[in-house]
């Protein structure tokens, strides 16, 4: 590496730096540039603290889908009794447009856990059987959550094979689901 000055007769002069001169150098500008930072950082009214005071929240709590389902087809619904709970587990303006009459709107959040109110008011409906269902796409949306409502507890969840429009298209073939 070459250091290039300018002598007193305005001519410039080249030295050879070794590579210790040269790390040398290196580490002097940036302990230069560090103590540079910190003193500005000191002074500011609002600084930047070096030591985070809280734990950074990298990760998102997603819910767990692991629980054992059964596959329905859309027929199911029509035979349910009145002790089955069906669940549209779609956004609310989905449900609004269109559900099955009995249904209850319980939006399935990919990021969100059910709440446990939700929760508490499934398991002491009485029903025998939770049918949920969603909107048919992959992944279907029904399916998670019927599989987040068994893997916390609920008994004989299952979801509707290709969610509401199955659904819709049952209900057009022969009569109201």
């Amino acid at each position: 590496m070459r250091e290039v000055k300018k002598n007193t007769k305005g001519r410039y002069l080249a030295r050879t730096l070794s590579y210790p001169a040269l790390l040398l150098e290196t580490v002097l500008v940036s302990a230069a540039c560090a103590v540079l930072a910190l003193t500005v950082n000191a002074v500011r009214a609002e600084g930047i603290s070096l030591i985070q005071k809280t734990e950074y929240e990298i990760l998102v709590p997603c819910p767990e889908t692991t629980g054992e389902v059964e596959t329905l087809s859309p027929d199911v619904v029509r035979g349910a009794s009145r002790a089955a709970r069906v669940i549209d587990a779609r956004p609310k303006a989905d449900f609004e447009t269109w559900h099955v009459p009995q249904a209850r709107s319980v939006p399935y959040d990919y990021l969100e856990p059910v709440s446990g109110a939700t929760l508490r008011d499934i398991a002491s409906s009485g029903a025998k059987r939770v049918i949920v269902y969603g909107d048919g796409a992959d992944p279907d949306c029904g399916e998670h959550l019927a599989r987040e409502l068994a893997g916390k507890g609920i008994k004989n969840v299952g979801f509707i094979k290709g969610g509401a429009p199955a659904l819709m298209g049952s209900s057009r073939e022969g009569g109201r689901p």
